[in-house]
């Protein structure tokens, strides 16, 4: 079997059990449980990295209803497929807060799908708790950001490679999706590496679609602009199941981790799943949790997943730990609360802690970012990551970038829901509205 055969059974496999969990829930009067919304691609481009996320929100409402549920009322799971198309991610999530009447959504992946949604969010007063890394240069009210900012990923990334300990890099390759996420992160990046006293001509953008397969001519140009002299590495941006044919179309050429490293901020566990890594071996990906860490939390969390999922192969990652994150951070919110209303629950969130998975504490901040370690991870043979690198200590998630001029000085805070605002100018205490995106 193919490399694409191989993923398109594991994901069939996947949403067959995912299907069957969400069918065996019993129903209930509305009012003997709260509804959660379950907002993620089941299918398109986009299911090879977000079925999981729909299975761990059932895993993770399961365990708390097995503690009593919230509230004296039962956890009820609310589950869409918005099919990895952004403006049906709208419709569903206005049809998850109008006429299911979910108290909070769990949901999105790509930059794309956010920013379709945050109109109803802000339209309905409802709360998206999102958990995939992105670009940054936004904080609404509505929404919980429980992924990576880009100084949680994208900036340490890039020091590391020029550090000596990651190869003292001199030649850079931004391959991306072409889509939000991506071209703002770039954005970042490139300026960050600017500043850093890089030379704009050893700085390579390159952008291809969604689900984009024919990567020959590509992978020939990055070898081209590798092949100068200078140690040149790959940042990759690429999104979704493009990941499987680009790693393969770098192994086809001959380019191994030693020649041009790739370091990958989309990619984790469940998509090497699919993949053949043993010509992988070496690269690299940066996020804030590797299944590979080892602590009594993660053991614990691992065991109980593959329990609940019947399959002691399948994987953990990143943005599984992320709505783990803020799943408990809205249980515990709703409980300081005694109500699932979204106004205050959003007062009670801000300042909250939790448990992570890597051993520290989450913090929700008053931009509606969170504290978080960041992690260098190199792919092994067996799908897993060898941690190179990691920070001393949690992180503040940066919504503003300070890399970028115009954000000097931006702020956003959120401490109280009514008044807050997510982007103040410090320099003149006023509340602005964000640049269009």
């Amino acid at each position: 079997m193919n490399n694409f055969g191989a993923k398109s059974a594991l994901l069939a496999a996947a949403m067959a059990g995912g299907l069957a969990m969400t069918a065996v829930v019993p129903a209930m009067a509305a009012d003997d449980t709260i509804k959660v919304g379950v907002l993620h691609s089941l299918s398109g481009t986009m299911a090879i990295s977000e079925t999981t996320l729909k299975d761990t929100m059932l895993f993770l409402i399961d365990e708390q209803n097995k503690k009593g549920g919230l509230l004296g009322k039962q956890l009820e799971a609310v589950v869409v497929d918005p099919a990895s198309d952004w403006p049906l991610f709208a419709e569903k999530a206005r049809e998850l807060i109008s006429v299911d009447g979910v108290a909070a959504v769990f949901g999105c992946w790509t930059s794309s799908s956010r920013k379709s949604v945050l109109p109803v969010f802000k339209e309905l007063n409802s709360i998206l708790f999102y958990p995939v890394q992105y670009e940054g240069e936004e904080s609404e009210k509505n929404v919980i950001y429980t992924g990576a900012a880009p100084n949680q990923q994208a900036i340490p990334a890039v020091d590391y490679l020029m550090s000596e300990d990651g190869g003292s890099v001199k030649r850079w390759v931004l391959e991306a999706t072409d889509y939000v996420y991506p071209r703002t992160t770039n954005k970042i990046l490139e300026q960050y590496l600017l500043d850093k006293g890089v030379a704009a001509e050893d700085i390579k953008i390159n952008y291809t679609p969604f689900g984009f397969s024919d990567w020959q001519t590509e992978v020939a140009a990055i070898k081209d602009f590798g092949s100068a002299g200078k140690k040149t590495a790959v940042v990759s941006t690429i999104n979704g199941d493009a990941n499987v044919p680009f790693y393969k179309e770098l192994s086809n050429q001959g380019i191994s981790a030693e020649d041009i490293p790739v370091v990958a901020f989309s990619v984790g566990e469940e998509e090497l799943a699919g993949m053949d890594t043993t010509n992988l071996v070496g690269h690299l990906a940066a996020w804030n949790y590797f299944q590979s860490v080892d602590t009594p939390e993660n053991a614990a969390f691992i065991a109980d997943w593959h329990k609940f999922i019947g399959d002691d192969t399948r994987t953990t990652n990143d943005p599984m730990e992320a709505a783990y994150i803020g799943f408990n951070l809205w249980v515990k919110a709703v409980e300081a609360a005694g109500t699932t209303d979204t106004d205050a629950v959003l007062k009670a969130l801000v300042g909250l802690k939790v448990p992570n998975l890597t051993g520290g504490t989450a913090e929700l901040l008053p931009n509606h970012h969170l504290t978080k370690p960041v992690l260098i991870g190199e792919i092994q043979d067996d799908g897993q990551f060898d941690v190179v690198w990691q920070t001393e200590a949690e992180v503040p998630g940066d919504a503003w970038s300070d890399v970028l001029p115009e954000d000097k000085g931006i702020e956003a805070d959120w401490t109280d829901p009514l008044t807050g605002c997510g982007h103040l100018d410090t320099a003149t205490n006023t509340c602005g509205a964000a640049p269009a995106s």
